[in-house]
């Protein structure tokens, strides 16, 4: 029986059927997946990672990145103890985050595996473009969430899907690293699920704030 990865449940119908995969909409989180014989082994997905070309020297990538930077550095003062989740090959937004006055660390499961990374405690966590990525994002979450301080603030980048008709035709879904697809109504479900207040910035950026234990 196939669950959910974000919510375990097992109530989900087919949302599109394309040959890059079969993709299914859970009926409780709202959340669209690949089924799991579409997933890359490690090697292959490093594979693919391997070839991203993003670095801190690329003006058009820090421009990209500032969509997050700018809201985070509206809510969380200087000083501020900072994650970024998924740095990827080429950490820049760290290190935007630095030039800002804050401090940071970075943890990627590809290029910066530092396990004592994740037992610190933060201000706040980034995660751009990486929780389309994940073959378990509950797990991954509630990590993420259960790493916040008090009032923290969780902030991830990615993609919401486009409805059912224009979802065969969309460019984000082409890349075979991309398992796991959100809506603001799958974020709503995780706002619900961790006592979070959500800000939806835009149309792709999804902000976190854990007011409770």
């Amino acid at each position: 029986m196939i669950h959910c990865p974000l919510c375990h449940e097992t109530e989900h119908t087919l949302y599109c059927e394309h040959e890059t995969g079969e993709y299914r909409l859970c009926k409780q989180c709202a959340l669209v997946f690949v089924l799991p014989d579409a997933h890359l082994d490690e090697a292959q997905e490093k594979g693919r990672y391997d070839l991203h070309t993003n670095s801190p020297d690329d003006a058009n990538y820090r421009k990209f990145l500032s969509k997050v930077l700018e809201p985070v550095c509206e809510r969380v003062p200087k000083g501020s103890f900072g994650l970024d989740f998924g740095s990827g090959p080429g950490p820049t937004l760290s290190k935007m985050f630095e030039e800002n006055g804050y401090e940071m660390r970075i943890y990627d499961h590809f290029y910066a595996k530092d396990d004592e990374a994740l037992k610190q405690r933060y201000d706040f966590i980034t995660s751009t473009e990486v929780v389309e990525h994940l073959y378990e994002p509950s797990d991954v979450i509630d990590k993420l969430m259960g790493m916040l301080k008090p009032n923290g603030l969780l902030a991830l980048l990615t993609q919401p899907y486009p409805p059912e008709e224009a979802f065969s035709t969309w460019y984000y879904k082409n890349d075979p690293t991309h398992v796991c697809f959100y809506s603001l109504a799958t974020m709503r479900w995780l706002e619900k699920k961790y006592s979070a207040r959500l800000e939806a910035v835009g149309k792709d950026i999804f902000i976190f704030t854990k007011e409770k234990e």
